[in-house]
């Protein structure tokens, strides 16, 4: 697999797991748990992949970048977070620095 691809989706599965641990509960809610276990395990295997290749510094910053944004997105569509303009515009950043590393690499 891509070093690129893996790093994008252990981001996502970044965004699994943040969501996940929304309910969780005190892991109380078996299925939420086991989804939180999956996502967090498979989001940090992609990354320990996608770091043999990709600068430790790099990797991180995008994995940790996407997951943000991700995550603030899915509150923002799911969950009615406040959208506000200076918000937009500073995940709008957020993601321009992702791609920038991605450039530079």
């Amino acid at each position: 697999m891509n070093a690129w691809l893996a790093l994008i989706l252990g981001g996502l599965f970044e965004v699994g797991f943040t969501t996940s641990l929304r309910y969780v509960d005190g892991f109380r809610h078996w299925p939420w748990v086991l989804a939180f276990l999956a996502s967090v395990t498979l989001s940090m295997g992609l990354l320990e992949y996608a770091s043999r290749s990709i600068a430790l510094g790099t990797a991180y910053a995008v994995w940790a970048g996407i997951g943000a944004a991700g995550t603030a997105a899915v509150g923002i569509l799911v969950y009615h977070d406040p959208a506000s303009l200076p918000r937009l515009l500073l995940l709008v950043g957020l993601i321009g620095c992702i791609v920038g590393l991605k450039l530079l690499h």
